[in-house]
């Protein structure tokens, strides 16, 4: 049965460290998606209220700025021993209005965490060059400053890990924040941004505003955002970067994908089998990294989805908070959404070897449920498998050999992720080489990099050059300076009117 619903919270803006206490013209619903209850009422801001956002960071920014590396770093330290004390709450949060499981949602804050311990070491990241008598008595050295203000408008998909991609390692080089996060679910991302104040961080620095397009909008024209980091749909992501680099900003934008996952005669199946459950399945397969085709070769394809399918049978869906496996989808119409597409599949062929809509289902019967779900013979021009589905649907894609699956991964307009599993390290290392995605697993399904690596696709799952944290990152919200230095000596004078020389 569905929980007795309760009065909606309020879910407010954050700016300049404290909760905004004006009135909201609109707001929407936010969901318990595994009781389908309204247990939020989010305000949506005004592109004036975005404006004044904006401006009390750029207030704000002029002293962060000029704050010494040594007392950034110290509330740096200080938000991740806040963070890693409160990542259960932060968990919690997520599953309320997400609906993946506790554990997968505590996986998530802890990857987050993983950037804010790279950020801890920005006096090291910014270390500038120095040449000492590049030319006689003179010196050059480089510099990295930071932008000003920039916004991070991030997805529900990751309601803390995604923010946390960008935001410590902005604030970190200097700059101010104005966070967008999805209206879906919103409350961690507040969660995690008051973390800063209690930090230590100057109030401004950090913002929250919450809205729809209007908002977004008004982040990508504003004059005094400098920068556009954006995580969603590949659709969104071409707008974002389109809009905001007609503006003069600096972006990088996310977009989405179709990951392959690409299964050799010679690999374990049995782990490959696991690989594809949990890669396929893991957070509703509301992932962009989620593997949403798996290409088996056409020797082992009937053994490789007997396996998935008797695991498959052991999952259990429902309420995160009590142990299941695999949570609701975020909406009801996400749900609807791709339940449509299993409909399309059968439509369009396809076998429809495990029917997700079919499941039961340990949670409240208003929930947006839908349970994992695996076609197996689908063809390149299904919608199953051209469209990036954003649930928990597997479809297998046959092929006779690897040549044939690394054609078809490289003909996909996406480039995010991929995998490939065999014990055969030749095969292997050629794959990591011809494959044309941004980011590849060998026997690892899911191949998101470390911190210290930076995250990003190839073709359309990616608009602007520049990665997600790591180097990149820090590159990303910083400007390069380089300094020509001389220092007169007293007896050194006299006119010349001639081009510089490195003498």
């Amino acid at each position: 049965m569905s929980t007795v619903s309760t009065e909606p919270a309020r879910i407010t803006h954050l700016i300049g460290g404290r909760l905004w206490d004006g009135t909201s013209e609109r707001t929407s619903e936010v969901f318990n998606p595994a009781s389908g209850d309204v247990t939020g009422r989010l305000d949506l801001a005004s592109a004036d209220l975005v404006g004044e956002v904006v401006g009390t960071a750029r207030t704000a920014w002029d002293a962060w700025a000029n704050t010494s590396l040594a007392k950034r770093t110290q509330v740096l330290f200080a938000f991740r021993e806040l963070l890693n004390v409160r990542k259960q709450e932060i968990a919690a949060l997520i599953t309320a209005e997400h609906g993946k499981v506790l554990d997968d949602a505590l996986g998530e804050v802890t990857r987050g965490l993983e950037v804010a311990e790279f950020a801890c070491g920005i006096p090291q990241l910014l270390k500038g060059g120095f040449t000492e008598n590049a030319s006689t008595n003179v010196d050059v050295y480089s510099l990295r400053q930071p932008l000003g203000v920039v916004a991070v408008i991030s997805p529900f998909n990751f309601p803390a890990m995604v923010p946390l991609w960008f935001i410590p390692i902005a604030i970190a080089c200097g700059n101010a924040v104005v966070l967008k996060p999805s209206e879906k679910d919103p409350s961690a991302a507040v969660a995690v941004a008051r973390l800063w104040t209690e930090a230590g961080l100057p109030d401004g620095v950090m913002n929250v505003v919450h809205g729809d397009k209007e908002a977004v909008d008004a982040l990508l024209t504003h004059p005094d955002v400098k920068a556009v980091s954006f995580v969603g749909s590949t659709p969104i992501a071409r707008y974002v970067y389109e809009t905001a680099t007609a503006h003069g900003k600096r972006v990088q934008a996310l977009g989405g994908a179709k990951n392959h996952m690409l299964v050799l005669p010679d690999a374990d199946l049995d782990l490959a089998a696991d690989a594809a459950i949990n890669a396929g399945f893991g957070s509703a397969g509301e992932r962009c990294m989620a593997i949403s085709a798996l290409v088996a070769v056409d020797s082992i394809a009937d053994e490789l989805v007997e396996k998935i399918t008797d695991r498959m049978r052991k999952l259990r869906t429902g309420d995160g908070t009590r142990g299941c496996d695999m949570g609701p989808l975020v909406t009801v119409a996400h749900r609807d959404k791709v339940a449509g597409y299993v409909e399309a599949g059968v439509g369009a062929g396809a076998t429809l070897v495990v029917d997700g809509r079919k499941d039961e289902f340990d949670g409240g019967d208003q929930g947006f449920w839908l349970g994992p779900t695996l076609f197996d013979n689908v063809a390149p021009q299904m919608s199953i498998y051209q469209d990036e589905i954003f649930g928990p649907v597997l479809s297998v894609v046959r092929v006779k050999s690897y040549e044939e699956g690394l054609n078809l991964i490289n003909a996909n307009p996406y480039g995010n992720g991929t995998a490939i599993f065999t014990n055969d390290g030749g095969a292997a290392r050629r794959f990591q080489n011809q494959v044309e995605v941004g980011m590849v697993g060998i026997n690892v399904p899911i191949p998101v990099p470390v911190s210290y690596y930076s995250f990003g696709g190839w073709k359309d799952s990616l608009f602007g050059d520049t990665h997600a944290h790591g180097m990149d990152g820090v590159h990303f919200y910083t400007r390069g300076k380089v300094v020509t230095s001389r220092w007169l000596d007293p007896s050194h004078g006299g006119l010349n009117l001639g081009f510089p020389r490195n003498d």
